[in-house]
């Protein structure tokens, strides 16, 4: 006999998920929890997926989150949105455009040796942090920023403070410089040096080389074509399983660097402390939007919240020419879990989820029966944007089958 989760102890079992989820165990050490918490629980109402926002929508900015936003629409040559854009954020791995312009400033891609060219290819697409800190520490290292300030006529970025000048992703950026950025890139660099930097931010992977699933904000919200550059500093875990390093260990660029997993006090004033996830890039067809959304979240915020928390940001923006995604929103729970080619445990795993991330899903179909107990479901959900099905018992509502999505 299935036993729904729909009884009225989901409240308390989805709490001890959440305490699990924040342990960081995977999802197989749930079990003695939610035992105990289906034991003690009280009734409670269970939790309705959430529909994506209507286009109209705007900044909806999450409690607790610092967001600097700019959305640029090259057809009116006007933003559509504005807030804070001034403000100056670390820019983590966002910086790495400043880095691979500065190398293409006086000669085109196929000037650059194969070293260099598959440094560039790497760092723009998979964020590799090796490559950017081989090219800082080549190039001059904070005169990269101060180069490129004077070439584009950025008045909000700056190179890292005096006491960090070996962190790059510690460079001083705004929302509305990063558009700036992009419009160099779109309307004044020569035709050569656009498609290639482009044609990387359109191959961007989702798994970057350091484990972060990187396909949050923009590439999350918005149908392609999109272009973009992401960037993550002060989390402690990512997600993805087909990366060439682990999530949870530092490279030695990011050692060297402190790039993406430095956590401190902050200099001068530049937040360097709390976690920072941003997504900049070119959204619709002919490139139309340039969109910068820069986001510090509050201190111990894990990564899966940090990515849906800018997700839902992302998707109340106002972006002319951007297709959005058909599906339902839906918050998961547990660590470690897998997308799958098929509705089943065995079959290959197309990778695992940050812990307790919002999925897109677009329809459901009955497959390998899964059990947590005292609960098991034999529905899958398929997500869309991760070509693979998910079991139905990780998302986040009391019903096996959730209610309005429909059957694959």
């Amino acid at each position: 006999m299935t036993t729904s989760r729909s009884d009225s102890g989901w409240a308390r079992v989805r709490a001890a998920r959440r305490r699990v989820a924040r342990a960081g165990l995977p999802a197989v050490a749930l079990v003695a929890t939610l035992l105990c918490a289906a034991a003690t629980a009280t009734a409670a109402p269970g939790t309705a997926p959430s529909p994506s926002p209507p286009a109209s929508a705007r900044a909806d900015v999450p409690a607790g989150v610092t967001a600097g936003i700019a959305v640029f629409d090259r057809q009116t040559g006007t933003f559509t949105e504005q807030l804070n854009s001034a403000g100056q954020f670390r820019s983590a791995s966002v910086v790495k455009l400043l880095i691979a312009l500065d190398v293409l400033w006086s000669r085109g891609p196929d000037a650059l040796s194969a070293t260099d060219r598959s440094r560039i290819d790497s760092m723009l697409r998979g964020s590799d942090d090796a490559a950017a800190s081989t090219f800082w520490a080549n190039n001059g290292g904070g005169a990269i920023v101060d180069r490129m300030v004077a070439r584009l006529g950025l008045t909000d970025t700056a190179r890292p403070p005096s006491t960090h000048p070996g962190h790059w992703g510690y460079t001083a950026m705004s929302a509305r410089d990063t558009v700036k950025i992009y419009r160099y890139l779109l309307d004044s660099a020569p035709p050569a040096v656009r498609d290639y930097v482009l044609g990387d931010l359109r191959r961007s992977t989702r798994c970057a080389t350091d484990g972060y699933d990187q396909h949050f904000g923009i590439a999350g919200s918005f149908d392609r074509p999109w272009a973009v550059k992401q960037g993550w500093s002060g989390f402690s875990s990512g997600g993805c399983t087909a990366a060439t390093a682990t999530a949870a260990t530092a490279t030695a660029a990011e050692a060297a660097t402190g790039a993406e997993t430095r956590t401190g006090a902050a200099v001068d004033a530049v937040d360097l402390s709390r976690p920072a996830l941003h997504t900049t890039g070119v959204v619709g067809g002919g490139d139309r939007s340039v969109v910068a959304v820069m986001t510090l979240h509050p201190s111990g915020t894990s990564y899966g919240k940090a990515y849906s928390d800018l997700g839902r940001l992302t998707r109340s923006l106002n972006v002319p020419g951007a297709s959005r995604p058909a599906g339902t929103w839906i918050g998961t729970w547990g660590s470690g879990v897998r997308v799958r080619t098929q509705a089943t445990t065995t079959s290959g795993a197309v990778t695992a989820l940050p812990a307790g991330v919002e999925v897109l899903v677009a329809c459901q179909k009955r497959g390998q029966q899964v059990s947590v107990p005292p609960y098991v479901n034999d529905w899958w959900a398929y997500l869309p944007q991760h070509g693979g099905y998910m079991s139905n018992l990780y998302l986040s509502v009391p019903e096996n089958q959730v209610p309005g999505v429909p059957v694959c």
